[in-house]
């Protein structure tokens, strides 16, 4: 029998060498193991695929890892890497962007993060954004063409209210349509919600379930001796939580000029991907959620690195 549980996991970094590293996208290169056929975290015939993400101390990405510097365990048990890939893997993608009335002047500095997230774009990959204020709605549907979503976006206005989860649970729904086997959600926002119709945990059970990566932009500097809004003072605990849930990450903004090169390293993150696979030890069948934990030993000569995974996924249920 077939198992199939999609959730998808964090993603690889780049470092080419011990003593230099470089974050401009790896080209599309055959792999040196036995392929896989999918890259989101799932039981198939008794294979669960985990893909990683790992960075060095300086948050950068780290590439050229073999499959003996991963250990993996589930539900605390340590497993037998038998599958070991890099991810390269075409990719769908929706811009989750906020337009409420407390992204006042950050919107610029957003729209051109959005184009530097979009220059590490590869050919076969697709797009569509959500906008969101008080109400989310979806601007552009699935496209191959960027340039109509950074053309929209021209066009957003900063006003009213903040409802962040109901704008990912749009973009979720959106994603279905996509027959990509990689997908991911980027938020660039500040945070918070205040008119969602939606729940934290109604939202925590639908990205927990989904097969979609999430990375989160956070934009919390004050702007003219501006205090932070409300949502903005509770906006990183909600966009990590939203993030880390997937395997993905919240990476903040303090300062908006730095918005550009970190939507660059987002997209360099999710285009180079480790995927370690395993064959459970313990085959129950009973729909439950299995913790999973990957831990690196770095080469020789290595600083201490940094994995991100989906924290697991649920057994298949007979």
């Amino acid at each position: 029998m077939v198992w199939r549980v999609a959730l998808t996991m964090a993603c690889g970094l780049v470092l080419a060498a011990p003593a230099q590293v470089d974050v401009k996208p790896r080209p599309k290169a055959a792999s040196r193991e036995q392929p896989l056929p999918r890259s989101d975290l799932r039981v198939d015939s008794n294979l669960v695929l985990v893909p990683v993400t790992v960075c060095d101390p300086m948050n950068r990405p780290v590439t050229g890892l073999e499959r003996t510097h991963f250990r993996v365990f589930d539900n605390k048990v340590e497993q037998t890497v038998t599958h070991f890939a890099m991810d390269d893997e075409p990719l769908a993608v929706g811009l989750v962007f906020d337009t409420s009335g407390s992204m006042g002047s950050k919107l610029r500095k957003s729209r051109t993060a959005a184009g530097a997230f979009f220059d590490t774009a590869n050919p076969e990959d697709e797009f569509f954004l959500v906008e969101f204020n008080e109400q989310p709605k979806l601007v552009v549907p699935l496209t191959v063409n960027f340039e109509e979503i950074q053309n929209q976006l021209t066009f957003s206005q900063s006003r009213g209210r903040t409802a962040l989860l109901d704008a990912v649970m749009l973009a979720l729904h959106e994603m279905k349509k996509s027959s990509k086997q990689r997908k991911a959600l980027l938020i660039i926002s500040d945070g918070g919600d205040n008119c969602s119709r939606y729940s934290e945990a109604e939202l925590r059970n639908a990205v927990r379930e989904s097969d979609v990566l999430i990375y989160a932009m956070g934009i919390f500097e004050a702007y003219g001796g501006r205090s932070r809004s409300p949502e903005e003072w509770n906006g990183p605990s909600l966009l990590t939580e939203i993030a880390e849930q997937t395997g993905g990450r919240h990476l903040p903004v303090d300062d908006v000029s730095e918005m550009p090169d970190i939507a660059a390293k987002i997209g360099v993150e999710l285009r180079n991907r480790y995927v370690i696979g395993y064959s459970p030890s313990g085959r129950e069948r009973d729909g439950r959620y299995h913790h999973v934990q990957v831990k690196m030993v770095p080469p020789h000569g290595l600083p201490t690195l940094r994995a991100y995974w989906r924290p697991g996924y649920y057994a298949p249920l007979e």
